[in-house]
């Protein structure tokens, strides 16, 4: 994968919270390397059901082919962001609710 499950937590974390804002979650994705924000598409379409787990690596060579717009203007317009990254990786097998766990205690 191109991005850790750490980052992918932290973008679930800023989506969920309302309280840091749009603003917030846009600063982190731009921090985010071009292979990063692509892998993070890949995950947030495997979870939304455009790709399988197994296509990861056609999704990821599409995120990075296809990019048009602002990676943070693309994700944050889904209301249902973090839903599609927890299940994006879920069926990649990655559990992110510890590395979530480990990013609320360390706030």
């Amino acid at each position: 994968m191109h991005i850790s499950a750490d980052k992918v937590a932290e973008v679930i974390i800023l989506a969920r919270d309302a309280r840091r804002g749009a603003a917030e979650l846009d600063q982190f994705i731009d921090t985010l390397t071009e292979d990063e924000q692509a892998g993070l598409v890949a995950v947030f379409w495997i979870g939304r059901g455009s790709f399988d787990a197994a296509e990861y690596d056609e999704a990821y060579a599409t995120a990075v082919n296809e990019a048009s717009t602002p990676t943070n203007t693309y994700l944050g317009g889904s209301p249902h962001l973090a839903d599609h990254l927890e299940a994006g990786m879920d069926a990649l097998g990655i559990d992110v609710n510890a590395e979530e766990d480990d990013l609320y205690r360390s706030v």
